[in-house]
This record gives C-alpha cells, sequence and structure tokens, in this order.
C-alpha cells in the first residue's frame, strides 16, 4: 500500500483486534443504522476491547494509489473519494457512503489463490470507501467481481471480520464471507449488526422475540446475540425527533444502551469487551463524531468543509495526545505521516 494514514496499521491489525478479535482475549462490537427518522440518516457504532486502544482520525484524500497487497494479481486502485476514518475499522467517505468492520467468528475466506486478484481483509473497508458512492454500487461490486479477500494473523489468531455499510438513502448491506464465498444481506430492513452468529441466524433469532413475532422477552446479557435484539428493540421503539439534535442523540442512546461496562476479560469468553469508543456517521449532512469511554466529550467532524482534492495532505486528528478535545474539530488536523500497512498472509 502506497502512502495511506488510514494507516496507522501497525494498528490496523491491533484495531481489528477491536473488533477482529485477535486476541484471545477481546472481541465484539454493535453497529445500528437509524434512516427513517425524518432528519437524518444516522449510523452509530461501538468499538469494544479488552483493554484501552487509543485511536485518532484520519483525512485521507482523492488520488491515493493503493494496492491489495497480495502478490502479483493484487487489486490496484486510485483512491475516487475522499475519506474520513478511525483507525481504519471505521469510517464514512465524501459521498455519504459508510462502513464498519466488525469481528464474525465464523468468517471464512478461502484458501489463498495467487492467480486470483486479491484483497487484504484489512483493505476491504478501504476499498470500498475509495470506490464506491452507494451500497448498491459496493454490493454490486461484492456479486460480480471475482476477487477474494486474504487474511492475516495477529497474536497467534486469524484475523475473521464481516462488514457493514450503509449510505445517504438509507440503503444497506451486511456481507460475510462463509466458506469462502460472499454471502450479502441487501436493503434498509439491516439496520442492525453485532458478532456471531452469522447474519441469518441472528435475524432467525430475533424473530423469537415480543415486537419481532415471537414470545420472548427482551435478553440482557452481552452475548452478541442477546446486543442485537436490545439494538434493534430500542432502534424500533426510538421516538420520532424533533429536530436534528435529538436525531444524532436517538442513535447514541441506543449504541450505548448495548456498550459495555469496564470489567475483568474472560479468556474464555471473547465476545465480552469493554466498549472503549463509539462513532455516529451523519450520511446525510456528512458529518464524522466520534465519543471516547473515558472522554465526556463529543467531537465531529464536517466532511463538506475537508479538502479531499488529489495531491492535498493527508491529516489527523490527534485524540490520543489531545484528549480533551470537544465539539466541532474540522478545522483541527493537522498534516500526517502514512503509516506502513503489514501485509497479509499468502502462504
Amino acid at each position: 500500500m502506497n502512502a495511506t494514514p488510514l494507516c496507522r496499521y501497525i494498528m490496523i491489525f491491533v484495531i481489528f483486534v477491536l473488533c477482529l478479535g485477535l486476541s484471545p482475549r477481546a472481541e465484539s462490537c454493535s453497529r445500528v443504522l437509524w434512516s427513517d427518522n425524518g432528519k437524518a440518516v444516522v449510523a452509530g457504532r461501538n468499538m469494544d476491547w479488552f483493554m484501552p486502544m487509543p485511536v485518532n482520525l484520519y483525512v485521507l484524500p482523492r488520488g491515493i494509489k493503493r494496492d491489495g497487497m497480495t502478490g502479483k494479481q493484487t487489486l490496484k486502485w486510485t483512491a475516487k473519494y475522499g475519506t474520513v476514518l478511525a483507525e481504519s475499522s471505521d469510517g464514512m467517505n465524501e459521498k455519504g457512503l459508510s462502513g464498519h468492520m466488525l469481528w464474525l467468528a465464523e468468517s471464512g475466506y478461502g484458501r489463498f489463490n495467487p492467480n486470483r486478484p486479491g484483497l487484504s481483509v484489512g483493505l476491504w473497508l478501504q476499498y470500498y470507501l475509495d470506490n464506491f458512492a452507494t451500497v448498491k454500487e459496493a454490493v454490486e461490486f461484492t456479486e460480480k467481481t471475482p476477487f477474494q479477500l486474504v487474511t492475516g494473523s495477529f497474536d497467534g489468531r486469524r484475523v475473521t471480520v464481516h462488514l457493514a455499510l450503509e449510505d445517504a438513502s438509507g440503503d444497506s448491506a451486511v456481507i460475510e464471507y462463509i466458506g469462502g464465498k460472499p454471502r450479502v444481506h441487501h436493503g434498509k430492513e439491516y439496520t442492525v449488526m453485532t458478532n456471531s452468529p452469522p447474519y441469518d441466524r441472528q435475524l432467525k433469532n430475533l424473530r423469537q422475540f415480543k415486537g419481532f413475532g415471537g414470545n420472548k422477552a427482551l435478553p440482557g446479557t452481552t452475548d452478541a446475540a442477546d446486543r442485537f435484539v436490545r439494538a434493534a428493540y430500542y432502534l424500533k421503539n426510538l421516538p420520532e425527533p424533533k429536530n436534528y439534535r435529538e436525531c444524532v442523540a436517538g442513535v447514541l442512546s441506543v449504541i450505548r444502551n448495548v456498550s459495555q461496562p469496564f470489567g475483568i476479560p474472560n479468556p474464555a469468553r471473547p465476545n465480552i469487551s469493554a466498549t472503549r469508543w463509539r462513532t455516529v456517521s451523519d450520511l446525510t449532512n456528512r458529518v464524522f463524531y466520534f465519543e471516547s469511554a473515558t472522554s465526556p466529550n463529543l467531537v465531529w467532524v464536517k466532511l463538506k468543509e475537508m479538502d479531499f482534492s488529489k495531491g492535498a495532505a493527508i491529516r489527523k486528528l490527534d485524540l490520543v495526545g489531545s484528549p480533551d478535545r470537544i465539539g466541532d474539530c474540522s478545522k483541527q488536523f493537522e498534516p500526517s505521516q502514512a503509516f506502513v500497512v503489514p501485509p497479509p498472509d499468502l502462504k
């Protein structure tokens, strides 16, 4: 990969660790999408991890040349759209396409074939944000292009993730690779995503609960399946917002409800991890919100004020060294060095 800081990619696999569960000690995350509130299309996500996970925000301009890091047949591309990212596991592009990578233990990308076009799983989200303006475009590419995702290892475990996408129209998709083949759930009705089990089984489980066709009461554990049900329930019952502020607050109220408190990680339960930070993507107005679990302050970035022009500098909003930032930080990004992304395992 050429000059991309999304990069802190020494951290990407650490950030993957985040949701990817690359360590036996942690892994879980949640995502919700609220598209029918009459004010804005907004998506929220939690990033959960077993220990503090500091993160910065990056602005990546158009025109950055990248490749998929999988050898001679790797995918190569030049970024069509500029992006704002939280260390590359979560972000939004200037057209209002947003994406979130979450851990899925059942993911399987198939045996690496050096004769097929390849893409490192660590660049999966980046490729879509660089190249597509809508969920439909991303889904069509996934279903029609014979590329392969190639994963790697971290801390002795394979990286396994699935991907949630949404756009300014409210369209949504959940993409999972099971047995080397993509399973795509595409439509505005797919508004919630957590971790295991795979998405079709999550939807089947949801139908057992009150409000979704069944008789079971709302579950209360921190398991991914229970978080899925609670997120769906509270999202369904959000009141119509009176204004934009209540719209963003509504999504935050749901994603905070399925957040996980600090505690002692259980090596036998890798799906149980504390929430370290969360984001809200306003796809209508192109605003990216960030909230750290260790800070009382919400910060945000207005993409319409970012310089995404080809040749513009890669820029970083330092949240690690300046954790007390608050409010609109669109003008506070500074030029940043790019980081090198570790390669996938091609064996």
